[in-house]
């Protein structure tokens, strides 16, 4: 079949290496080129332990405190508030404890696809040293912090994550020296990966892409709708019919998927970092500071301090003081830190909701599949996403459940 894939990032381009290793004909089309977006300047982390969805019961009593702090883990600038006020109505809703738990178990069941799915992909395709298999340190300030989170830990338990507790500064530093003694408990987990760098494995992908036949042109798709023989694809000099179209713009896949009748509850969470050149911290694993809503990775030779959420769109401008502040926070917890040097960056995360992708045919027609709306997980869940887009691409019974991904479950 010949089938076109909008969008670039590592959505995109994982599931034209998929689609092109099947033996179709794939171009993908993206505006800037390959991880010229949000796939560039993520963590790098592939998080299967994060099973939970941001949506749980009673995260609405702690928003409004949240909400205040402009630079807090979780803010909106006064300027979006009515923009974003159905996706939190809709957010609201997911995080009722029914709607929670059918989450929960349908991110369980893509996260262990898409574990399985790298593995598959590392080793068909050669990618294994562009991985790092470090673990991952979630720490908490005291006793009290490390009790709150238990629930969490027994979901992961519960869901097949390995994990294991450490409750002592000198525990702590046995995995990664240098932290702050103020983090006392946290809790590593091993089988927990990252990539050597987002941007160099997106590229990877496309190198093997192109050597299975594939093409990736610079172009911006207009509009994606059905036509006699197939798809239409419109954007100047690129239109043309094809077989089958995948929509997997990321946080601008709202536009195209609103024209085919899919009205996609889908936001753009601003994502800020810094990343820090080499040498700026012997940093050993993945660390996330979980009550402060930000990770410090490792990205080539250097170390990046990134996270938070700011539901603000894709037109406003961006808030650098976010970056500042977590890297001023980054500071105090690791006091040997250099923070100079360092280049700043905001991205988008096209965010669902229920924290739930949206992987479906369109309501227009199946030759129509959409692949996008991941949040922080789509580096993660990228490998299992191509398996299940290019299955139902194919009209083929995808290996779980796919009612959950739906584009018009809500």
């Amino acid at each position: 079949m010949k089938i076109a894939i909008i969008g670039a990032g590592v959505i995109g381009v994982s599931t034209g290496l998929q689609l092109a290793v099947r033996g179709h004909d794939v171009t993908i089309f993206d505006r800037e080129g390959v991880a010229s977006a949000t796939s560039q300047g993520n963590a790098g982390a592939f998080a299967f332990t994060d099973v939970i969805p941001l949506a749980t019961p009673g995260v609405m009593r702690k928003a409004p405190k949240w909400l205040l702090d402009p630079l807090g883990p979780l803010s909106i600038p006064p300027a979006y508030a009515l923009n974003i006020a159905p996706w939190l109505l809709r957010f609201w809703r997911a995080s009722r404890t029914d709607r929670y738990e059918a989450s929960l178990a349908a991110q369980s069941a893509l996260m262990s696809q898409s574990r399985n799915a790298l593995e598959r992909l590392a080793v068909e395709h050669g990618m294994e040293a562009h991985l790092r298999r470090e673990g991952q340190l979630q720490l908490y300030e005291g006793a009290a912090q490390f009790e709150a989170s238990q629930p969490e830990w027994r979901e992961r338990e519960r869901h097949g994550v390995r994990f294991h507790f450490l409750k002592s500064p000198a525990e702590i530093a046995e995995i990664q020296p240098g932290i702050a003694p103020r983090f006392t408990h946290a809790g590593f987990t091993p089988d927990w990966s990252n990539v050597t760098d987002p941007k160099c494995w997106v590229e990877e992908l496309a190198t093997r892409f192109r050597a299975a036949g594939g093409r990736i042109e610079i172009a911006t798709v207009q509009a994606v709708r059905p036509a006699e023989g197939g798809v239409w694809i419109e954007g100047g000099r690129i239109d043309g019919i094809y077989d089958r179209a995948v929509i997997a713009g990321g946080a601008w896949s709202k536009a195209l998927t609103r024209e085919l009748g899919d009205a996609v509850p889908l936001e753009t969470e601003r994502g800020y970092n810094t990343t820090l050149p080499a040498g700026a911290f012997d940093l050993k694993t993945h660390v996330t500071f979980s009550n402060h809503a930000f990770v410090v990775s490792r990205i080539g030779d250097g170390v990046r301090v990134g996270g938070a959420v700011e539901l603000g769109g894709l037109k406003l401008a961006p808030n650098m003081k976010r970056a500042e502040f977590l890297l001023s926070k980054a500071k105090a917890f690791l006091p040997a830190l250099k923070t100079e040097g360092g280049k700043q960056w905001m991205g988008f995360r096209p965010s669902m909701p229920d924290s739930l992708p949206v992987i479906s045919p369109s309501s227009a027609t199946p030759a129509i599949v959409y692949a996008f709306g991941h949040g922080h997980l789509g580096l993660t869940q990228s490998a299992g996403t191509a398996e299940l887009a290019a299955d139902l691409v194919e009209g083929k019974a995808p290996a779980i459940d796919m009612k959950p991904f739906r584009a018009q479950r809500f």
